[in-house]
């Protein structure tokens, strides 16, 4: 019988996030692979969180991330993050699946 997907929704959230060429990493150098979504006029951001050794991070961004993406997200309040513009960005889930974690914001 095959074992059925675990799907873990999670309470403890990154302290920060800090973008580097093509990457997020948070305070224990964990690399997440980001995509910008607009909705409707919302920005979003998807993040999954994903081990890539540092030799394979392209050194290149694209130019929607480098105009609309933050150098750097901090934790605030527990279920936010504040940029380094002070905006505020909601975590709408963030959700660990199969071992693989993914933030929406």
């Amino acid at each position: 019988m095959a074992e059925l997907p675990s799907k873990v929704h999670l309470t403890s959230h990154p302290i920060f996030l800090r973008r580097g060429p093509s990457v997020y990493e948070d305070e224990n150098d964990r690399t997440w692979l980001h995509l910008v979504m607009e909705t409707e006029g919302v920005l979003q951001v998807r993040l999954r969180q994903e081990d890539i050794p540092s030799e394979d991070i392209a050194l290149t961004t694209s130019p929607l991330t480098s105009i609309t993406m933050p150098l750097i997200w901090t934790l605030h309040a527990g279920s936010q993050y504040l940029d380094c513009r002070c905006w505020f960005w909601s975590i709408v889930h963030h959700i660990k699946e199969n071992g693989v974690e993914e933030m929406i914001l």
